[in-house]
């Protein structure tokens, strides 16, 4: 047998092997790749190792403090077992997050007192919501008095187990002080009517860190005053605080107003609206050191909420909050009146408190109310002719009656107690005085109903509120008429439209407001 020659079929060609051809071929490839980074010009070999170093180095920073921030944050159960019934987008929902000042002694606040003034949880020195709109173009803060009575729900402890029954007549501070923050919030949501999606809570020591870091805050008052207990100094107009002096200026109940808590709240939204303009003015949101600065001051200092443990989940709010007009930005205290069983503690307003509330619900710009009063049409249905709730049309005009003599009952279904009394008024303010009340359950919907011969009472009824002739219904266990509040009608006397408590702005963050000084404490 030949052996195949493997020559080249050129004359004179020197026999090779194809794998011998293949080496030569990467052996010329790998000399020319050398010579070309031998020859590469100097400048573009600088240029390439400062672009590797300032990726890694940049790598290296942004895990630095990733792990940083990441590792200064505290959480805790968002509710104390009460439940939620849904769930919002951080990025795209309406947000309300519950704002707490701990008023616990331990560690670096051991300088305002012992241990022994906040027992268990501790109490909420401040109490505040903030409500983001789901447009992301305004945001309202309700301040709650720490002195106002509220009801608590039963709540249980998420770190113990243990559980506390519902109380009635408490101070709103102590709420989180046995079963822990997500007590506070359940007790804001059995409040306002509203979900609480997050809270953050923060202690004395931050507020003197936050303070520093962004060089001090303006705050302005009416006259010089000094409060022995706070120990707050200041002089008559514009000072820049800082440090002890931020401290005391938020923690002082004597020094504003006439001495109260009230005085107080309104002293803290001054503060809040200068900081906020303060961060816009100087780009902080914008600045990546000014804003790593005082993340890292707020995340040693800070309680959240489980869900918004996380870097990511709070660059996400700052992001929605950097773009908000500060005009949008609006400062609200709830409506509150001395307390019957006590004159040094606050009760709910009614019914501005209920109307507020109901406002927030319903998303009204509290700035302008005006622009959204135009019912939805979900609020108001259209009456429907074949619908057998319409009231039905009279043959012959209706003989003339006299109000003070129809029978009409108010049903308060809203789930607010307050609500029948300020609806019995309106009725009886309407000419019809023969009203009764009565509590019924909860529902969604309101309803005029009407026994027979009473057709043209109920319309005239509905009338006086506004309610549509599709929620006028005949029913045989009425005698006389049946106005039937619902959860669609929980404030104002105009079914459908949202009634918004005046002047119940105190401020926003664009205003620059002078507090007025407790005449007790001024000083020459």
């Amino acid at each position: 047998m030949r052996r195949r020659d493997n020559r080249a079929q050129g004359p004179g060609t020197p026999a090779r092997s194809e794998p011998a051809a293949r080496h030569a071929e990467d052996a010329r490839l790998g000399a020319a790749r050398h010579l070309n980074v031998r020859h590469m010009p100097a400048w573009l070999k600088v240029t390439t190792a400062v672009v590797a170093v300032v990726l890694a180095g940049g790598l290296a920073f942004a895990g630095y403090w990733y792990f940083r921030l990441q590792s200064n944050i505290s959480s805790s159960a968002l509710g104390a077992g009460n439940g939620r019934t849904d769930t919002t987008d951080d990025a795209t929902g309406r947000l309300q997050i519950l704002i707490l000042g701990s008023d616990t002694r331990d560690g670096k606040n051991s300088n305002y007192g012992s241990t022994e003034d906040s027992t268990g949880y501790g109490n909420s020195d401040v109490m505040m919501l903030m409500d983001i709109s789901e447009d992301n173009k305004r945001v309202n803060v309700i301040s709650f008095p720490r002195d106002l009575l509220v009801d608590i729900p039963k709540c249980t402890d998420q770190k113990t187990g243990k559980q506390y029954p519902a109380r009635s007549g408490i101070m709103i501070n102590e709420a989180m002080k046995e079963a822990g923050i997500g007590c506070a919030v359940d007790t804001v949501n059995k409040l306002t009517g509203m979900e609480v999606d997050h809270f953050m809570m923060a202690d004395f020591n931050a507020v003197k860190e936050l303070s520093n870091a962004v060089g001090g805050v303006e705050v302005c008052i009416s006259d010089a005053v000094y409060d022995p207990d706070s120990r707050l100094r200041l002089p008559k107009g514009t000072s820049q605080v800082q440090g002890e002096q931020a401290l005391a200026f938020l923690r002082t109940r004597h020094a504003f107003g006439d001495g109260g808590d009230l005085g107080r709240i309104k002293a803290q939204q001054g503060f809040l609206s200068s900081l906020t303009r303060k961060i816009k003015d100087d780009g902080t949101l914008t600045n990546p050191a000014k804003l790593l600065n005082i993340a890292d001051v707020i995340t040693k200092n800070l309680t959240v909420d489980d869900g918004l443990s996380s870097v990511p989940a709070m660059i996400t709010i700052a992001n929605r909050l950097k773009t908000i007009d500060v005009g949008k930005v609006a400062f609200v205290a709830m409506p509150t009146v001395p307390a019957t069983s006590d004159p040094n503690r606050l009760e709910a307003a009614q019914p501005a408190a209920s109307q507020l509330f109901a406002a927030l619900r319903k998303d009204v710009d509290l700035t302008d109310p005006d622009g959204k009063e135009s019912p939805s049409p979900s609020a108001t249905p259209k009456p429907s002719a074949s619908s057998p709730s319409a009231t039905p049309k009279p043959t012959k005009p209706a003989a003339p009656y006299d109000k003070a003599l129809q029978p009409v009952t108010v049903a308060n279904g809203t789930g607010v107690a307050t609500r029948t009394q300020e609806i019995v008024d309106a009725v009886v303010a309407g000419g019809f005085t023969q009203v009764g009340q009565l509590e019924a359950d909860t529902t969604a919907k309101t309803m005029v109903y009407y026994g027979p011969e009473f057709a043209d009472v109920a319309a005239d009824v509905a009338a006086l509120f506004g309610i549509p002739a599709a929620q006028v219904a005949p029913s045989s266990g009425v005698s006389g008429v049946q106005l039937y509040l619902g959860t669609d009608f929980a404030s104002g006397t105009k079914y459908g439209k949202t009634t918004v408590p005046k002047d119940i702005v105190n401020q926003t963050a664009g205003d620059t407001v002078c507090q007025q000084a407790n005449p007790e404490l001024i000083v020459q």
